[in-house]
């Protein structure tokens, strides 16, 4: 018997001992991990690893960024990019600079009288109602308008209007008119340019009367800038063609009578 209790003995640890090895050596098929001794924390904290170099991102040539220098403002442009509005006007050689003080000229013709005025509440201003030939025409896109009849050969046509400046205002009255100056090209022939006749201040405001020429034609123009009681400055522009000369003297009315509403 007791050589049965030792071989039978024998045969258990045998068993024991092939099961823990494969229990060590082979991964539980069920997703268990055999366990492990676990070590205990360090005392010292282990420093964090340093993060890994982030790679700059090349950039090719076409996409790298480039400051291109401004653009010479195109004659016409109201504002060219980059540059302001004084800037632009400078630079603009329709419009000459603006002499400090000019010897004023009288405009030829006869001074025409007139019949009431017109009043515009858009603007806030009041201009005088010229007498015939002159007449009174669909403002369209101006707030008020009047206007010389057509002459047969092919050329502008005078008018009078008014509108709130259609420009960026000035802190200067002065640089106001320039620029209302410049903008009133836009109304006249390809090519025109700007010769000064006269600049003056008037009240609640400033006044430049200018020749235009186009080719072997001119006009004879004015603007006259006022601060009324709206956001923004009121603008009168008058012009006439050299084919209506006799009325030129017409300009010098408007001018002077044009008045803001009370």
């Amino acid at each position: 018997m007791r050589v049965i209790y030792r071989v039978l003995a024998l045969a258990v640890a045998a068993v024991v001992a092939a099961v823990a090895v494969l229990v060590m050596v082979l991964p539980g098929g069920s997703g268990e991990v055999a366990a492990r001794p676990v070590a205990a924390p360090s005392a010292v904290p282990s420093s964090p690893a340093p993060p890994a170099p982030t790679a700059s991102p090349s950039v090719s040539p076409s996409m790298s960024p480039s400051v291109s220098p401004s653009a010479t403002p195109s004659p016409g442009s109201t504002i060219a990019p980059g540059y302001t509005p004084m800037e632009a006007l400078r630079a603009d050689p329709r419009v000459p600079a603006l002499p400090a003080r000019i010897k004023a000229k009288a405009l030829p013709g006869r001074v025409i009288k007139t019949r009431g005025s017109i009043r515009d509440a858009r603007s806030g201003l009041r201009v005088p109602r010229l007498r015939a030939p002159w007449k009174v025409f669909g403002p369209a896109p101006f707030a008020t308008r009047q206007v010389l009849p057509k002459v047969k050969s092919a050329g502008p046509r005078g008018m009078v209007v008014t509108c709130p400046v259609p420009i960026e205002a000035q802190r200067s009255p002065r640089d106001t008119a320039q620029l209302a100056a410049r903008w009133t090209l836009n109304h006249h022939p390809k090519g025109s340019k700007i010769r000064w006749v006269s600049s003056k201040r008037i009240a609640k405001g400033w006044a430049l009367v200018y020749r235009v020429t186009y080719g072997k034609r001119s006009s004879m123009a004015a603007v006259a800038v006022l601060q009324t009681r709206k956001t923004k400055p009121a603008l009168v522009f008058v012009t006439v063609p050299d084919t209506q000369r006799k009325r030129w003297a017409d300009i010098r009315r408007v001018v002077s009578d044009v008045r803001v509403l009370g």
